[in-house]
């Protein structure tokens, strides 16, 4: 799912993978039997899985996401299977899987499948092999097979998956090479190094949700519910104290308390998460909550657009305004209290913005506490420091007109957003609804609103008649425009991808420019693509092109984002489709290979493994060439193909890095 820069939502920030040459094995899986009567047995195949990894049961419905469990037996008349294999249900999770926007089974930790026999022939093994797919969250490793032979007798009944054992001592295999047409790849000279391989982390910006809440906060202090509150509250700090001092203390202690019921509201949301870390994941990305989204966010734009008001039931708010008289320190607390309830109605949809932002974030609890903290600490502030310093209210500026305008103007931005949102389920569900064309149409339309509202050519119920447009409002009436004609090029037709011209601003909020009615594209950004290795190499030795290598995959959620925010600059799609030959590579096609290339051929970390299909192929191409099973990885070639021209990198979303990467291999072909 996914990068969100949208109007007080929280930032997505995207982990980064490590470009460095590596084997991951996060999975290891161990076989043993049981017997249950006479003549039947429980085959038992047990997973340990590295923290942060998930594994896909054998059963799930949809067949364009992740590869599930499966399990081939070698066929034989000395055993019978009986039913389907059982998971253990202990550490199951059916969610919502943000990698693949779509609801998943999957374990984590462990995973145990049972499968019952009835053996005639105890002697022979049962043997077989079993697939399995396993993903963290910021990538998926290639389907990996995995062999077994159970001897039920109890003879060597036990066993682990060869991927731990060594028993390869890294000679040449004729029969291997000659899949590939590459015998070897040397490493790149010294001449160029490269990009430097991103360091894996999780840059978990709390400090940049931090700020957003603060930015929402100062946004909510500028509606007509909350402004024309600051002299009130300030007067009641000035004259409802005898004592300078105290008056001093009660008005900080009115800022820290409306700081503290912002923060109290995301204490629930931790509860939630020390029950089920993922459930706060699991409930953003679910498709139905993203249409709710969608639904709430227009009921607040029109709330803004003075249609209605949201507040909060008046019997509460009446209680807790009584409260006040209490005095001291409790009565303060209620003033915040009350502050918080009577200016809902326009500080609410401001909050469901940042509170939809947090949940879609994949941060948890914390990260809305961070969101809350700022917004809490910039509605806090300018309370108790005008209380403190009610000199200060003479620079204000005056209520008036100009906070209903801004009101109107956050309404049409909670109808972009809601958009988004029904964006997001549109995506996942495959409806074909909300198009690229459609998304940009929309936002062009809800800019020139906006332009319209402020030049008065439009007006709302609660909008004074006659009023004279100031110079400050066509100011930013002039900016929408620009904005208006800045969304507008999106739809223009780019000659270079094939497609329209998206927009950088609007990375991760449009849609996917391929996805289109109108231009739908199949190599990514409209480029010339290979995927074939043998077909790429002749055409690269033919052009006397140096090669772009690109190990992806269907279910590869980083390669995605590569080719539809990196490589859809103009400088990086210029280099490619004009200097290099584009070699893609599917680790996961499940396509299966003709019967002379179903080989047995050496791991890089030991064992054996069968190319059952091209997946596999690609996927023993990229370990024993290049040392690494992750992906996005691209490795710049020489026409040859046998000859690295600089250090490969994984993902990279810099665009003046990922060009640097292309141009380092470009200078050292030529």
């Amino acid at each position: 799912m996914r990068s969100t820069k949208v109007f007080l939502s929280v930032m997505l920030l995207t982990l980064f993978g490590s470009a460095t040459a590596q084997i991951l094995t996060p999975v290891k899986w161990g076989f043993r039997s049981e017997l249950i009567s006479e003549g039947e047995y429980l085959l038992v195949f047990e997973a340990k899985i590295d923290e942060g990894w998930s594994v896909y049961s054998q059963y799930l419905a949809n067949e364009e996401g992740p590869i599930a469990t499966s399990f081939t037996y070698e066929e034989g008349d000395h055993f019978e299977l009986i039913g389907n294999g059982e998971e253990d249900p202990s550490t199951r999770k059916e969610v919502f899987d943000d990698i693949f926007k779509m609801d998943l089974i999957k374990y984590t930790k462990s995973m145990t499948i049972t499968q019952k026999v009835r053996v005639t022939d105890a002697s022979n093994p049962i043997s077989g092999y079993l697939t399995f797919m396993t993903c963290d969250y910021e990538r998926c490793l290639p389907p990996e097979d995995v062999n077994f032979s159970i001897n039920v007798s109890g003879v060597g009944k036990s066993g682990e998956n060869d991927m731990a054992k060594s028993n390869s001592d890294g000679a040449p295999n004729p029969v291997e090479d000659e899949l590939y047409g590459i015998v070897s790849v040397s490493e790149a000279g010294s001449n160029c190094e490269g990009v430097t391989a991103i360091e894996d982390g999780t840059p978990k910006s709390y400090m940049g949700i931090f700020i957003l809440g603060i930015f929402g906060g100062f946004l909510a202090l500028l509606t007509p519910c909350v402004f024309p509150l600051i002299p009130l509250t300030v007067s009641f700090f000035t004259k409802g104290s005898e004592k300078k001092k105290k008056g001093f203390r009660d008005a900080i202690l009115y800022g820290v308390f409306i700081f503290a019921v912002y923060l109290l509201l995301s204490v629930p949301f931790h509860l939630l998460d020390s029950l089920n870390p993922d459930i706060l994941n699991e409930i953003s990305t679910n498709v139905w909550l993203n249409v709710a989204f969608f639904v709430i966010f227009l009921f607040f734009a029109f709330s803004f657009f003075g249609y209605y008001e949201i507040t909060m039931p008046s019997s509460l708010t009446n209680k807790v305004s009584a409260a006040e008289g209490a005095g001291g320190i409790i009565g303060i607390f209620f003033m915040a209290l009350t502050l918080s309830l009577v200016s809902f109605s326009c500080t609410g949809p401001i909050l469901g913005s940042l509170l939809a932002g947090a949940l879609t974030s994949d941060g948890g609890a914390w990260q809305l506490t961070a969101g809350m903290s700022g917004f809490g600490l910039a509605l806090a502030l300018p309370f108790a420091l005008f209380a403190m310093f009610p000199g200060w209210m003479t620079k204000l500026p005056k209520s008036g007109g100009w906070l209903n305008t801004f009101k109107v103007v956050l309404g049409f931005l909670e109808l972009a957003l809601a958009l988004k949102f029904l964006s997001n389920a549109d995506l996942v569900q495959h409806w074909g609804i909300v198009r690229y064309e459609l998304f940009m149409v929309i936002w062009v339309i809800i800019a020139l609103l906006i332009a319209f509202y402020l030049f008065g050519i439009i007006r709302f119920p609660h909008d004074s008649k006659g009023v004279k447009i100031s110079i400050g409002q066509k100011s930013v009436g002039l900016g929408a425009v620009a904005i208006t004609i800045y969304l507008a090029l999106g739809l223009l037709y780019n000659d270079e991808t094939k497609s329209f011209s998206s927009l950088k601003l609007l990375s991760g909020l449009a849609p996917p420019a391929g996805y289109s009615w109108i231009y739908p594209t199949d190599c990514p950004n409209g480029l010339d693509c290979f995927k074939d290795l043998e077909a790429g190499l002749a055409h690269a030795q033919k052009e006397g092109k140096p090669i772009l290598l690109d190990f992806t995959g269907y279910a590869c959620v980083n390669c995605r984002k590569m080719e539809e925010h990196v490589w859809s600059d103009p400088s990086i799609s210029n280099l490619i489709s004009k200097e290099f030959v584009l070699i893609s590579l599917y680790v996961d096609d499940k396509k299966e290979l003709p019967e002379n290339e179903q080989i047995e051929v050496d791991r890089i970390q030991g064992g054996k493994r069968k190319l059952r299909n091209y997946g596999h192929k690609w996927s023993h191409f990229q370990t024993k060439f290049f040392s690494t099973n992750s992906q996005p990885f691209y490795v710049v070639l020489n026409s040859g193909g046998n000859k690295m021209l600089n250090r490969p990198v994984g993902y990279t979303p810099d665009i003046s890095a990922y060009e640097e990467f292309l141009r380092c291999g470009l200078s050292e072909m030529n």
